[in-house]
C-alpha cells in the first residue's frame, strides 16, 4: 500500500507498521530532524499524569511514547494494532503491559481510564470520529483526552515548502534509512490529505467531547489538541 486515503483497510495499515517496526524510531527521528522528541515531551505536558493515574497510550508502537508516563507513577497502557510493533516495544520494554486492538473497538470496559493519549495514530485509524468515541467509551467521567497528530502549518509560504519536503524530500530520505520506504510515501500522503485544526476539532466535538482545543507545534507541522469527556 503506497497511496494514501482516508478510507483505509486496516490490515493494509497494520501489515504496513509490521514492516517498520525494526527501524520505527530511528527513522521518525530522522524524517522528522529530532523533532519527534519534542513533539512527545509536549504530549507528556499536555496530558498532565499524575502519579496512580491510569493512562491509555493508544498507537503506542514500540513503547517509547509510553516510558515518560510510567516515568511519572502513572500506570500505563501501551496499545496498538500491529503485532510486529508489540513484538519489537516488548523486547525493549518487556516490564509495560502491551496490549493489541484496534482503536474502533478498544478491548478496554467502560471508563477505565483517567486520561487516554494517541500521537501519531489517528491519522491511521479507519474510521477516526467512531476511535474518538471509543476514546471517550473508556475514559471516566472529567477525563482527558490528548491527541497529537500532524497538520497544517500556519504560515502560507512555509506551508508550500512543507508539503514538498514531504513528497520529495522524504521518501528519498526514508529509503536510506527504513526497512519499507513503501510506507513512508502512504504516511506522507496521508499527512497530506489530513483535515487542519479546526476540521479535527469538529471531528473531536462531533465524538462527544468538550473543552476542545489545541496547540500548534512547530509552526502548525504539528497540532496537540486536548478535550475532557462531559
Amino acid at each position: 500500500m503506497t497511496r494514501a486515503s482516508l478510507d483505509k483497510k486496516p490490515h493494509e495499515v497494520a501489515a504496513m507498521f509490521d514492516d517498520v517496526a525494526e527501524k520505527y524510531d530511528l527513522t521518525n527521528d530522522v524524517l522528522s530532524l529530532g523533532q519527534d522528541r519534542a513533539w512527545r515531551r509536549a504530549v507528556v505536558a499536555a496530558i498532565g499524569v499524575r502519579p496512580g493515574e491510569r493512562l491509555l497510550d493508544l498507537a503506542a508502537g514500540t513503547g517509547t511514547s509510553s516510558e515518560p508516563f510510567r516515568a511519572r507513577g502513572a500506570f500505563v497502557v501501551p496499545c496498538d494494532f500491529s503485532l510486529g510493533m508489540l513484538r519489537t516495544g516488548r523486547r525493549a520494554h518487556g516490564d509495560l503491559p502491551f496490549v493489541a486492538g484496534d482503536a474502533t473497538r478498544l478491548p478496554f470496559t467502560d471508563g477505565v481510564f483517567d486520561a487516554v493519549t494517541i500521537s501519531f495514530g489517528l491519522r491511521n485509524v479507519h474510521d477516526p470520529v467512531a476511535g474518538l468515541r471509543e476514546m471517550l467509551r473508556v475514559t471516566r467521567p472529567g477525563g482527558r483526552l490528548v491527541v497529537c497528530e500532524f497538520s497544517h502549518p500556519t504560515f502560507a509560504p512555509f506551508r508550500k515548502v512543507y508539503v514538498e519536503y514531504l513528497m520529495r524530500a522524504l521518501p528519498p530520505v526514508a529509503r536510506r534509512v527504513s526497512s519499507s520506504p513503501d510506507a513512508y510515501v502512504y504516511l506522507a500522503e496521508s499527512i497530506r490529505a489530513w483535515p487542519d485544526q479546526p476540521g479535527l476539532a469538529a471531528w473531536l466535538r462531533e465524538a462527544g467531547w468538550s473543552d476542545v482545543r489545541w496547540r500548534n507545534l512547530s509552526g502548525g507541522i504539528v497540532a496537540l489538541h486536548h478535550a475532557v469527556k462531559p
